[in-house]
């Protein structure tokens, strides 16, 4: 699908550049960028949407089960150099 796009003149230069530098047409490179801000945005929208399921769950009746693994985490990596 075509659409038209308003760029500052100095992203449209440094476009240019980067596809001309990668040997893909501009049209290419809009569309590579994109995809990439929408997958790094959607990963940002799902970790969200799975705080917010978290923030409905009651936590109170995990809390007798936090020393535990605490301890047992402390046990597990006492040796550990990092």
């Amino acid at each position: 699908m075509k659409t038209a796009v308003s760029l500052p003149d100095s992203l449209y230069e440094r476009a240019e550049e980067t596809a001309s530098y990668m040997g893909i047409k501009r049209s290419q490179l809009f569309s590579l960028a994109l995809e990439e801000f929408i997958i790094r945005h959607n990963g940002k929208m799902i970790t969200e949407k799975i705080n917010e399921v978290y923030t409905k769950i009651d936590q109170t009746e995990f809390e007798p089960y936090l020393d535990m693994v605490l301890e047992s985490t402390r046990n597990v990596t006492k040796n550990d150099t990092w």
